[in-house]
């Protein structure tokens, strides 16, 4: 007879306000009695954490660290290594859940950690629940919309500059641009020099108390970005 093992949730928590977190992520967060949280190896902070921590009654809650690097066998071992700590927990039947911030499968660590997961054990049984991303809050927060009629939309990283950028606007109408914090004063310049500054606006630190609204970016120029900062690019204006 085969072991009965334990149910992968990956919980999408939302971009910071606990109120945008789901009912069936609060049910399952609920009943699980293990939940795990990315955190970086130079801290043990966690926002998605922080966003739920309150939800959490009686889960072991741990941490699990990734190093801030591009290097791939660092990361490789510290995914596999991850992974194993999980599904230790995941094969004597118990139900786990891991947490981040957003949307599970948009942008997130836990993508990484599933796809791990599955090749040390593809007889796991993960199920996703889907959250609120930063740039669909972040919209409404600006009452922007993403797309209107025949429009299309790309969403893009920052993390390596502007490059990206030049290539989506050339195939899209409108482009979320997120992880900007990095390199804003490459993007900024690109976003300059193909006169698209009034067409942009940067939202900063989206749900959470001290969220804010940029409409003018020029405002932003030299300035020293936070890591939840992300933008809206309408190449044909920004409307109100």
């Amino acid at each position: 007879m085969t072991a009965t093992r334990g149910i992968l949730y990956g919980i999408g928590v939302g971009p910071g306000d606990p109120e945008l977190l789901t009912l069936k992520a609060l049910r399952v967060l609920e009943q699980v009695p293990y939940v795990y949280a990315a955190a970086s190896t130079k801290n043990d902070y966690s926002l998605a954490l922080n966003i739920v921590r309150h939800h959490i009654k009686k889960a072991e809650v741990q941490p699990l660290f990734f190093p801030m690097t591009n290097d791939p066998q660092v990361l490789a071992a510290s995914w596999d290594n991850n992974a194993r700590t999980v599904l230790a927990v995941l094969e004597t039947g118990q139900d786990a859940a891991f947490i981040t911030i957003g949307d599970p499968l948009t942008y997130s660590t836990y993508g990484y950690l599933l796809k791990t997961i599955k090749k040390l054990n593809p007889d796991i049984e993960a199920r996703t629940i889907p959250g609120i991303t930063s740039y669909n809050a972040a919209a409404a927060l600006a009452n922007i919309p993403l797309t209107e009629g025949e429009e299309s939309f790309y969403l893009v990283s920052g993390a390596r500059g502007g490059d990206r950028l030049k290539e989506a606007l050339a195939a899209s109408d409108n482009i979320v641009m997120l992880k900007t914090y990095r390199y804003f004063d490459k993007i900024y310049e690109t976003l300059e020099n193909l006169e698209l500054l009034d067409c942009t606006t940067c939202i900063v630190r989206c749900g959470l108390p001290e969220e804010t609204v940029v409409h003018d970016l020029r405002s932003l120029k030299d300035q020293k970005m936070p890591y939840l900062s992300l933008l809206i690019i309408k190449k044909q204006g920004r409307r109100s």
